[in-house]
């Protein structure tokens, strides 16, 4: 068994051109599925681990996360996508796909 059964990491890079996920409030948002993963119940051992990341590379589609082991990546704009990715990803195993790169 793997130490978590899902890991939610948020690109949290910031560039001085502008042109990051840090830009669009990435680490507020990490922040946020941190702090809800552990409402629900679901962060830690066993369950889910939400982290953030250096840069992820893909910058043009920011701000991104990226859930793993699946390697489903997403785009997002607010806390509402967050919880969407949470609710339906995290806890449900089904794809967000209106927020999937």
């Amino acid at each position: 068994m793997s130490y978590y059964e899902r890991h939610l990491f948020f690109c949290t890079n910031c560039r001085e051109d502008g042109n990051c996920c840090e830009a669009f409030g990435a680490s507020e948002m990490r922040t946020y599925a941190k702090k809800r993963a552990k409402e629900l119940g679901i962060h830690g051992k066993g369950q889910i681990r939400v982290n953030n990341a250096g840069c992820l590379d893909r910058c043009n589609e920011g701000p991104v996360a990226v859930v793993y082991p699946e390697g489903t990546w997403y785009t997002y704009v607010d806390a509402a996508d967050v919880d969407e990715i949470i609710q339906e990803h995290l806890l449900n195993g089904r794809v967000v796909e209106r927020l999937q790169i």
